[in-house]
């Protein structure tokens, strides 16, 4: 089964897209912040990971700069998820190594759409 990491602050948000996931056929493990995201991905590197940017501890940016910089940190889909809306902070993301991006609030067509995007048929 394809793994997704779901990377949030916001136990509310984690809970929300773990269910769009897990419908989408994805087993989940959760991350309050991108040090313990990159702690799981050093354990057990994911499948696909839904970010968020503003996080405390490691903000998603960095969390995603250091994961592609890990043995095998080039293979997760990464999907930003974030209240950033702006061109620059989107390309910024994408530039940093995010293969999609999702502003918030998601509903589960958007995900599936999303994932979709990223090669996740």
């Amino acid at each position: 089964m394809r793994t997704c990491l779901v990377v949030d602050d916001s136990r509310v948000i984690r809970k929300v897209a773990r269910r769009i996931l897990e419908d989408l056929g994805f087993e989940i493990a959760e991350a309050g912040d991108g040090m313990e995201a990159l702690a799981w991905c050093r354990a057990a590197m994911p499948d696909a990971v839904l970010l968020d940017w503003n996080m405390p501890v490691m903000d998603g940016l960095d969390f995603l700069r250091r994961l592609r910089a890990e043995p095998g940190g080039e293979a997760p889909k990464v999907l930003f998820c974030s209240v950033e809306n702006s061109v620059e902070r989107i390309r910024e993301a994408l530039d940093a190594g995010a293969d999609e991006y999702v502003m918030k609030p998601f509903d589960g067509d958007i995900i599936a759409a999303k994932f979709e995007l990223a090669g996740f048929a």
